[in-house]
């Protein structure tokens, strides 16, 4: 099965003075089928949101290449690009809040992709809103009203709307529950995971929450300096995590049980964490990896499947050994 969109080598350096360059992303090759969700996690500051921003054009990249049904995208996107792709390509944004413009009406947010699209009329606009304000949870009678007569979760569903108003076949969620509440964070949720059934969305869901993503993914990947140090199926990434990143990442994750979660030893990582600028060779996190060995801090591993114990896996790190390719 080929590759709904995929990213080659792609990379995101952002220059803040005279020979100071930020490593925001680099060298991410990540490849999602058609009706696919792959979640995107890890820390803040990580890269997973300038990720999924430079994959969609809205940063323009430093190097590397993204491939859209087997098109490769544009370099540089001009005004024509943007309107062209957002028919198939949209982006959930994660604050439900600023992402809205404060002047314009709802139904105005929702429907403005369909105007500037030019293929229907006004009324035909309105009954489009109408229709997807009831798909999100919210009435047709709020079209009329502002963003901040909303609360989080519904300005969210809004946000929800005005993307897939569009019947685009792929959305990059951009940590679309980080600001809301646990109980709206399960509605927005379960929303999109209806709407992914019904329109055979593809997915890049970006978010802290571990246990959501597996919840909502098919495949997770790991994401440590702007770099992906780990790619598998969802159950198996959360449940074997192989990358010492991403047991300690999983082992930070609370449990729902406050006995066991009381009980449970803390896992602390130790060390300082390297700059992000300018970074050289060796493995990004091995100032901090509690398995580090000297090849650690002179190669980098690359993002290859490797021989973890039975269990092969996509992983950059030295601890296990390259499965070697067909000849």
């Amino acid at each position: 099965m080929s590759a709904l969109i995929e990213s080659k080598a792609l990379t995101k350096h952002f220059k803040i003075g005279r020979n100071q360059i930020v490593h925001a992303v680099d060298d991410v090759s990540l490849a999602i089928e058609d009706k696919e969700i792959v979640g995107l996690v890890g820390e803040s500051g990580s890269g997973k949101s300038t990720f999924g921003k430079t994959l969609l054009g809205l940063h323009r990249k430093t190097a590397g290449e993204v491939y859209f049904e087997g098109e490769q995208l544009p370099d540089i996107y001009k005004p024509a690009d943007f309107q062209r792709y957002a028919q198939r390509i949209q982006m959930i944004f994660q604050d439900p809040y600023s992402s809205l413009n404060p002047r314009m009406t709802v139904g105005e947010i929702i429907g403005e992709g369909l105007r500037l699209r030019g293929d229907s009329e006004g009324a035909a606009i309105r009954e489009a809103v109408a229709v997807w304000l009831e798909r999100v949870g919210l009435e047709r009678g709020h079209m009329s009203r502002y963003p901040h007569e909303f609360s989080g979760g519904q300005r969210q569903r809004v946000g929800v709307a005005r993307a897939l108003i569009m019947q685009p076949k792929f959305v990059v969620c951009d940590e679309p529950i980080s600001a809301l509440d646990v109980s709206v964070q399960a509605q927005i949720v379960r929303l999109l995971g209806e709407l992914k059934d019904s329109l055979g969305l593809t997915m890049l869901f970006i978010a802290h929450d571990l246990s959501m993503v597996r919840y909502v993914s098919d495949r997770i990947a790991v994401m440590y300096m702007g770099a992906v140090v780990e790619l598998g199926p969802a159950d198996d990434v959360y449940f074997e995590p192989k990358h010492p990143y991403t047991q300690i990442l999983i082992a930070s994750n609370p449990r729902p049980d406050p006995r066991s979660e009381r009980n449970r030893k803390s896992v602390a990582i130790t060390g300082e964490i390297s700059s992000p600028l300018n970074i050289g060779s060796g493995c990004r996190f091995a100032n901090r990896c509690p398995h580090v060995m000297e090849v650690c801090r002179a190669d980098t591993p690359g993002l290859i499947l490797r021989d973890c114990g039975g269990s092969p896996r996509e992983v950059a790190c030295h601890l296990y050994e390259p499965i070697a390719g067909p000849n």
